[in-house]
């Protein structure tokens, strides 16, 4: 990432800081900061400030909205790594919140958190009525049509011998829905035309896409050290992947093919020399 991407995520840090207070004698609050302040890329909510940002829009006002994709996705990692999901012990290098701070506090952060993400994008609705478009498409995105439906459908299809079009529904809902979802908010902030939301929604897609891929690559191809989780989880959880499925070399083709029609969209937008195609860039295998 270049200095405008860093610069970006220290902004999105300081916003979460507001937010979220350090309020030691509450073990919620503490478990909530401990996962949202675990040294995340910030990936969402750059997509959301840079496709905001590239078409025109307000950095301070896509900021609320980024944030508070942010605390849906570590809502989503908490739960993620619990012992009835994939019951996992590390997340970016450190002990995961059940770990820490036990099962129940865990999934209450997460309650806590979600609950959280929409207290502050309603703030900022109020502000001006017309950003309710960019909270509608983000909790669709977040869940039964989306990220909660591909975690669900990641589940039951454990110990399964799985097919190509329920991969791509898994990897489309649980990581690609709300990825999108950030472009398009990003565009409607931004008040972007039809054809600009059109083109930002493909984006998305084709970058969750990409995404997900480049994470079951790095799931068979790193060490625990470097991923900061357990390397082959995927394995250890008998779940499917693009990998398992297709081999690394067609994995590896595939998500750079993604990402080169997403590049060339975001060229098509004029806007090539944005932080939205560095970021986009950086997603290549």
């Amino acid at each position: 990432m270049n200095n405008t991407c860093i610069t970006t995520v220290d902004r999105i840090n300081a916003a979460l800081e507001k937010y979220l207070p350090d309020d030691t004698r509450s073990v919620i609050w503490d478990a909530m900061r401990y996962s949202i302040f675990s040294g995340g890329k910030r990936l969402r909510p750059q997509l959301i400030l840079a496709a905001c940002t590239g078409l025109g829009g307000n950095i301070d006002t896509a900021m609320p909205f980024a944030c508070a994709v942010e605390m849906i996705h570590t809502y989503s990692l908490i739960h993620d790594d619990l012992p009835a999901m994939d019951n996992d012990d590390l997340r970016r290098g450190k002990a995961t919140s059940h770990i820490k701070y036990g099962e129940a506090i865990a999934i209450l952060a997460g309650d806590a958190l979600l609950n959280l993400a929409y207290e502050v994008m309603g703030e900022a609705c109020e502000k001006n009525p017309k950003r309710i478009s960019a909270l509608r498409v983000i909790a669709r995105a977040s869940g039964a049509y989306g990220m909660v439906a591909g975690q669900a459908a990641d589940i039951l299809w454990e110990n399964k011998t799985i097919d190509e079009s329920a991969l791509i529904y898994i990897h489309a809902h649980k990581t690609a829905a709300l990825i999108k979802a950030c472009l398009e908010a990003g565009g409607i902030l931004s008040e972007a035309d039809l054809r600009q939301q059109s083109d930002l929604s493909e984006i998305g897609e084709n970058l969750g896409l990409a995404f997900q891929i480049r994470d079951d690559l790095l799931d068979m191809t790193s060490s625990t050290e470097e991923m900061g989780k357990p390397a082959l989880s995927d394995i250890k959880n008998n779940k499917a992947t693009y990998v398992s499925l297709f081999g690394l070399e067609r994995a590896n083709k595939d998500c750079n093919a993604l990402i080169s029609r997403a590049l060339l969209l975001i060229e098509g937008l004029r806007l090539s020399n944005t932080a939205l195609f560095q970021l986009a860039e950086s997603l290549s295998v």
